[in-house]
């Protein structure tokens, strides 16, 4: 089976910036409003548009337009595919 390496690296690389990865960890509780995000950051919505573009761009998180909000919730098939990966490292050790 090939392995997708620039994918993954991709999800990691969203995932290395603390501020993304507490965001990635509120929508494992399910959809959230930016608005509901942005709450629970001392940063600006322009702070926050870029943060979420790079979590959509890599794939683990959809976003879809609510009105003037955007919603956004974990894309779970790619969060399958990431823990996949990580699994078969940890079974190689």
């Amino acid at each position: 089976m090939e392995q997708n390496y620039q994918a993954y690296a991709l999800a990691m690389r969203a995932l290395s910036d603390e501020t993304r990865l507490k965001i990635f960890d509120m929508l494992g509780n399910g959809e959230l409003c930016a608005c509901k995000i942005l709450e629970a950051f001392n940063i600006t919505q322009s702070t926050l548009s870029y943060h979420m573009k790079i979590l959509c761009e890599s794939g683990l998180v959809n976003g879809r337009r609510d009105g003037i909000w955007m919603r956004y919730s974990i894309n779970e098939s790619k969060l399958e595919v990431i823990a996949g990966f990580l699994i078969r490292l940890q079974k190689s050790m």
